[in-house]
Parts: C-alpha cells; sequence; structure tokens
C-alpha cells in the first residue's frame, strides 16, 4: 500500500516556493510536516521563514500552515532539523539564520506552540567556519548504552582549508538545555543523516561534494557522536548529489533520495525519481528498492509512522522538483513488492 497527498505546493499562502522538508512524529502521533517558505524566489537566500503543518490522522489531512519563526526582510531562516526528546515529550528544533547562526526552539505541547528561539551559536560553531546548516531532517535520540538519551543533530559545514565543505554533530545530554560541538568530519562531506546501530554504534550518512562518482559517504562513532571516524565511501548506497534521508525502523534502514549519476533515469534530469532502499543488514547491502516518484524530485525526509508503516515528505513535481512537497505513507509489503 502506497499513498500521496501534496502538503505544500508552491505559489500558495504568499510563498514562491517551499523547500527543504523534515518529518517528525510528535509525542501524541501527530505528523509534523516542517519547510522553508520561501517568499520571493526559488532561491536559497533572500526572504525565508520556518514553517510547519500537522496532521492529526496519519497524513491523510494537513492543517493550515503556521510559521514558526521568521524576519522581517531579506532574512534567511530555514534548514530545520527537528527531534523528539522520549524522556520529556519535548520536540527541539534547531535551525539557521543566514547560515552562519544557530538557533533552537523547543515545543511542551506536542508542537502546538513554540517558544521564543535562543542563540547556541557560540557553543555549536567553531569561528573560523564560513558557512553552517543544521540537517536539514531530523535527528535522533539514542536509546542504548552508556550514552542512552543523549539527543544528536546532524550538521555540516564550510570551513576555510581546502576542499573545504565538512559533517558533523551537535548534541544536549541534559534534554537541550545546553549543546555539545562533536568534531568535524572532513573533506567533502555535506548535508547528512544519522542513525544508532545495534550496537549502539551511530552510523552517518553523507551526501559528498568531493570525488562523488555517484556514492554515499558514511562514518562512525563509538562514542555517541562526539568523534568519528575517517569518512569512507559507501560503494554499496548511490544517490544523485543530494540531500537524501535515513532512518532506522524496526531494526532495518530506510533511505531515500533521487537516483544516481550513471542511472538510465538520470538521463533526464540530475534529481529525478525519489527512490526508496531498504537494508536488513545495518547498510551492508541494500536488496530492496522501489520508485516513490517518477519525475523530478530532490530532497526529502523518512519518519517511522505510529501505525507501523512509513512516511516520507518529499520534493517532487512533473516539470521540476520544487513544485510541491508530497506526503507519501507506504508499507514494507508496498516496498518488497518493488523487488
Amino acid at each position: 500500500m502506497m499513498e500521496k497527498v501534496n502538503v505544500f505546493t508552491s505559489g500558495d499562502d504568499g510563498y514562491h516556493t517551499y523547500r527543504i522538508p523534515a518529518l517528525l512524529a510528535s509525542p501524541a502521533g501527530a505528523l509534523l510536516a516542517f519547510c522553508e517558505g520561501r517568499r520571493n524566489s526559488r532561491s536559497d537566500h533572500g526572504d525565508l521563514d520556518l514553517l510547519v503543518k500537522r496532521s492529526n490522522d496519519g497524513g491523510v489531512t494537513w492543517s493550515d500552515q503556521v510559521v514558526v519563526y521568521g524576519e522581517e526582510g531579506e532574512i534567511t531562516i530555514g534548514n530545520p532539523c527537528p527531534v523528539m526528546d522520549a524522556d520529556t515529550g519535548t520536540i527541539w528544533l534547531p535551525f539557521c539564520r543566514d547560515n552562519d547562526s544557530v538557533l533552537i526552539t523547543s515545543s511542551a505541547d506536542d508542537g502546538q506552540s513554540w517558544t521564543e528561539p535562543r542563540d547556541i551559536t557560540g557553543d555549536v560553531k567553531r569561528e573560523d567556519w564560513t558557512w553552517y546548516a543544521t540537517g536539514p531532517g531530523v535527528g535522533i535520540q539514542l536509546r542504548r548504552g552508556k550514552y542512552r538519551g543523549r539527543l544528536v543533530i546532524p550538521c555540516d559545514h564550510r570551513a576555510p582549508e581546502l576542499y573545504n565543505n565538512g559533517s558533523h554533530a551537535i548534541f544536549s545530554d541534559d534534554h537541550g538545555k545546553s549543546w555539545q560541538l562533536s568534531e568535524a568530519i572532513q573533506p567533502g562531506a555535506n548535508e547528512c543523516q544519522v542513525v544508532e546501530l545495534e550496537d549502539g554504534t551511530l552510523m552517518m550518512n553523507m551526501r559528498m561534494q568531493l570525488h562523488h562518482q555517484g556514492y554515499r559517504s558514511v562514518s562512525f562513532s563509538q562514542d555517541g557522536g562526539a568523534t568519528w571516524s575517517a569518512l569512507q565511501h559507501d560503494e554499496y548506497l548511490n544517490c544523485a548529489i543530494c540531500q537524501a534521508s535515513l532512518i532506522e525502523c524496526e531494526e532495518e534502514l530506510i533511505f531515500s533520495g533521487p537516483v544516481p549519476p550513471g542511472d538510465p533515469s538520470a538521463e533526464r534530469g540530475e534529481r529525478v525519481d525519489m527512490t526508496v532502499r531498504l537494508s536488513e543488514d545495518e547498510g551492508g547491502a541494500w536488496p530492496l528498492r522501489r520508485v516513490l516518484h517518477e519525475g523530478p524530485a530532490a530532497y526529502s525526509c523518512l519518519c517511522a509512522l505510529p501505525d507501523g508503516g512509513i512516511g516520507c515528505l518529499y520534493e517532487g513535481g512533473e516539470e521540476h522538483a520544487y513544485e510541491h512537497l508530497v506526503f507519501a505513507r507506504f508499507t514494507r509489503e508496498w516496498l518488497e513488492a518493488g523487488g
């Protein structure tokens, strides 16, 4: 079974374009769809607001959009990367201002309202970094071992060194009160997502800007995300040069992203055919795959749904990838039927 609904449509409600999806299941089981609302153009920079819509029926219908945070004028607010603290019920939502400052807001009422954001830049950004992005996608709360309860947010940055894109994490051990910065993963890494494996190891899965060749890259942490191994190309998982999503669900990994260069579909464009894949061995192989959306598609965010299904909020359209933010819900059986 697979069903779809358009959640945000570019041109509606005063915004030229909606981009950069993030999808989270709330403590009460609602779905929260976050994104950037770009008022005047499709550009990554300009008058951008952070928006959310809510679904109380598993993604069938969605509320009107609400501005979580925005500022007057040409201020870029974006890169949502929410995480839910299961111990307290609080939803934490870090985001960026002008890709320079890192702000964080929270909700203690299931995403109905949000606190005034506070600036945590001084705790989570090196002074020499010239660009910063939280996520985009979602963070995780660790469930195993010594670091159980830690909140981990995947991020990326630009440093002054040669081949200067890099990934990193920020994390909190006190339920969001304070945040710390991990070491950087360089060179060439970019937007990323993190999952916790069965033995408590964290795996960061990264978009690569350098020596891409159609592959994702991975790095591993044995200390809850504070330090990371040297990055390595994942020869079993390829994708377009694009953000992608990765989650752990019932001890399996699920990945979503556009098809890679060299795929026959890629002849139609560099970001096409949103494809979902499943690994039963923590990323060692990806035997199951199925196209979720044929045609232009770009960023995505997966979510394990309260009813046992899987949700994906993704950018997609017919003429270009940024026509809609689409919510799709599907089952493992649907994925298996794709071979």
